[in-house]
């Protein structure tokens, strides 16, 4: 009889750790999109905040904390990164299960916005992508999610298929960044 082992999506990618960063996998705990029913944003945030004590983020913007988050993720989604959706949710949006779709890294240190400028088309830097700003962009080849969660951390989200790319992509720019000196 074959025996299924659970995997992380990065399970066996070694990650890595500069002078200036390094690259963690995340276990983000359960991820659910919302894409609220049309006309019940304010009672799905109302709703949220009761339940998990964040409201529905605007466009390019998270709320909550680490182990508790709702990720802006495109028009009129939302992910809640963290705990189950509270069973009054699903009256006021569509929940859809994530899970197992994502793989999530974490990127920190004083250089990681250098090692972003490498490989996507935004700019990071802290004055103009300040702590709880989320975008969807691309990096490299593939479509991402990146939030700032503290000062010098990003929480980047890839679709699980392409966890060996994304760390791929962002060990080599770490280390161009730390060649640089």
């Amino acid at each position: 009889m074959i025996e299924l082992t659970s995997r992380t999506p990065c399970n066996g990618l070694q990650l890595l750790e500069t002078a200036a960063c390094s690259l963690t996998e995340v276990d983000p705990g359960r991820l659910t999109i919302m894409v609220p029913f049309r006309g019940q944003g304010a009672d799905l945030s109302a709703r949220l905040k009761s339940a998990h004590g964040m409201t529905l983020p605007g466009p390019n913007r998270a709320t909550g904390k680490d182990g508790n988050r709702a990720i802006w993720f495109g028009r009129r989604q939302v992910m809640l990164a963290g705990s189950e959706p509270a069973p009054g949710l699903s009256g006021h949006a569509v929940l859809v299960d994530q899970s197992d779709a994502w793989a999530v890294v974490r990127l920190q240190g004083p250089q990681a916005t250098d090692v972003l400028a490498r490989l996507v088309p935004v700019d990071l830097r802290p004055r103009h992508f300040k702590r709880g700003h989320t975008v969807r962009t691309d990096l490299m080849r593939m479509n991402v999610s990146i939030t700032r969660v503290a000062d010098a951390a990003f929480l980047i989200m890839a679709f699980r298929s392409m966890a060996a790319t994304l760390v791929h992509d962002l060990k080599t720019a770490m280390e161009g960044v730390a060649a640089r000196g």
